[in-house]
């Protein structure tokens, strides 16, 4: 199966959103490379928040290019394989985490955001640190930070906070 052929099929399941859900399928079949950063009309994208329940806290990158603390995530590569493959990499990526995974049920959120290279159709998931988990910045972010769940509304946008709190309902 193709990335694309998994994407459509995880938007099928997905439950809720049903008319941003219907935008990301409509996409989808007008763009057969619609995945992909190169397609101009915006293309789909995968995303994690990583959280550890144990501590009650949730790990955000400061951007790099957008200046915002999010969750980590971003452009699906060819060997990415599924949505929720793509957001595992760049979850363990950009966090440094070692031994991350996905909390059960596909994903938690659907989130549409321009950014400056396009509109990105982001696929949100959940993402459960390992005890002892320690990060480690990447490339991509100026910063790298845990912060209490009860904090998270202090420094990130309203996007970030609906995504904490679908991600709460789920692990």
């Amino acid at each position: 199966m193709s990335l694309h052929d998994d994407a459509v099929l995880v938007l099928k399941d997905h439950q809720g959103q049903d008319e941003l859900r219907q935008v990301y399928l409509a996409h989808l079949a007008a763009h057969p490379d619609g995945l992909w950063k190169a397609c101009g009309a915006g293309h789909v994208t995968a995303s994690a928040l990583v959280v550890d329940p144990s501590r009650g806290r949730a790990l955000l990158a400061l951007h790099k290019k957008m200046r915002m603390w999010l969750q980590m995530g971003g452009h699906c590569e060819p060997g990415d394989g599924t949505l929720a493959r793509a957001a595992l990499r760049e979850a363990t990526e950009e966090s440094g985490i070692d031994g991350l995974t996905l909390a059960p049920g596909g994903p938690v959120r659907l989130d549409r955001h321009h950014t400056p290279c396009a509109w990105h159709l982001d696929v949100q998931y959940a993402a459960v640190a390992p005890a002892g988990a320690v990060e480690a910045i990447s490339d991509e972010s100026l910063d790298l930070r845990w912060f209490p769940y009860a904090e998270v509304a202090d420094v990130a946008d309203e996007s970030v906070v609906r995504l904490l709190e679908a991600t709460l309902a789920r692990v």
